[in-house]
């Protein structure tokens, strides 16, 4: 599933232009009880293989997880119209294949996501589009495996319901807190709520200071509780004892792990093709650079979109690393120097 999520920042590439838009639109295929499919994911996508071939030849984007399908498109705003047209036709086709495969679209599932930066959201399209005879909205922000997208790509929805969910788990562990050690309890915290934050942290690389002193809060809250101190207390020796990161070197700590895994192999290849080093350059394999895996580090017009892209973002994170760091041999003793660095950095 984890690769899954990645793909995430992938789609988030093709944002940089700055006068494009992305469509987004997610279809939920409910498989008949007489069809038998197998629950899990692997034998349902092998069995839809030949699905995600007819979206291609509509010359749209798609992914798959589960039974879930998802499509994306990308145009220019004054291009909006004859994507929808597209669109429409990829619709129609994908519910004849799941018509005639014993599948059944559902409608009441599916939604519609225009993307765009923030200040050309009065150019994204309103009009319906049109599945199995019903008129399916553009929303302004979707889930998807547990992240929110939302239409202006600043991830608030998201943020915000993390946020939520984390304190309303903080609460009622506060009536319980008393009967646990302090072992307990952060062992506790860390399986609830730590987690919430830390699930595809990865995706935030860019967001507001804003966002990311919300999801801070939610640590501070958290170690507060373990070490029952006051809110007037300075927060900064509680998370050095607990050896917690900060929630911008948290997000640093996961991009540089799938920049490691796309460099030894074991990451997708979506991934590890959106990433280039230097050293594959022609024209710069005879600078010092060239020695020391540093990422080349792609070109955008615009910082509030183009930053949150995956090549761009992860360049950012590796190429600050020492090369010590960088060259750790194995995963793990990557992830135990990274995590000291950081570490280092954040409280030194």
């Amino acid at each position: 599933m984890h690769d899954d999520v990645v793909h995430i920042i992938s789609e988030r590439t093709s944002a940089t232009h700055p006068h494009s838009i992305n469509h987004f639109l997610c279809i939920d295929g409910a498989v008949r009880s007489s069809a038998r499919i197998s629950p899990r994911a692997d034998p349902f996508l092998l069995y839809a293989a030949d699905l995600l071939e007819l979206v291609r030849r509509h010359q749209l984007t798609p992914h798959a997880c589960a039974d879930d399908v998802q499509i994306y498109g990308s145009c220019r705003p004054t291009e909006a119209g004859p994507l929808i047209t597209q669109l429409s036709a990829c619709v129609y086709k994908v519910s004849s294949w799941m018509a005639s495969n014993r599948l059944q679209v559902n409608p009441s599932k599916t939604e519609v996501l225009w993307c765009s930066s923030s200040r050309r959201q009065h150019q994204i399209p309103s009009f319906p589009l049109t599945v199995d005879t019903t008129s399916v909205s553009p929303v302004a922000s979707v889930g998807d495996l547990a992240v929110y997208l939302d239409a202006d790509l600043t991830f608030r929805t998201h943020v915000n319901a993390v946020v939520k969910a984390c304190f309303a788990v903080l609460r009622q562990m506060r009536s319980i807190r008393r009967c646990l050690r302090r072992h307990t309890l952060t062992t506790l915290i860390h399986s609830l709520v730590i987690i919430k934050v830390d699930y595809c942290s990865s995706l935030l690389a860019g967001v507001s200071s804003q966002l990311l002193s919300r999801l801070q809060f939610v640590f501070n809250a958290a170690a507060r509780m373990i070490y029952s101190s006051r809110r007037s207390e300075h927060i900064t020796p509680l998370l050095r004892e607990l050896h917690w990161l900060k929630v911008p070197q948290r997000i640093q700590f996961r991009l540089c792990v799938l920049r490691y895994q796309c460099l030894h192999g074991t990451a997708p290849a979506y991934l590890s093709e959106s990433l280039h080093s230097v050293a594959n350059i022609g024209a710069r394999r005879c600078l010092h650079s060239a020695d020391t895996s540093t990422l080349l580090f792609p070109s955008t017009r615009r910082s509030t979109v183009g930053d949150q892209a995956f090549p761009v973002a992860v360049a950012r994170a590796w190429n600050a690393l020492p090369v010590t760091v960088r060259g750790a041999s194995t995963l793990s003793a990557f992830c135990r120097q990274l995590k000291t660095h950081l570490y280092c950095c954040t409280f030194d």
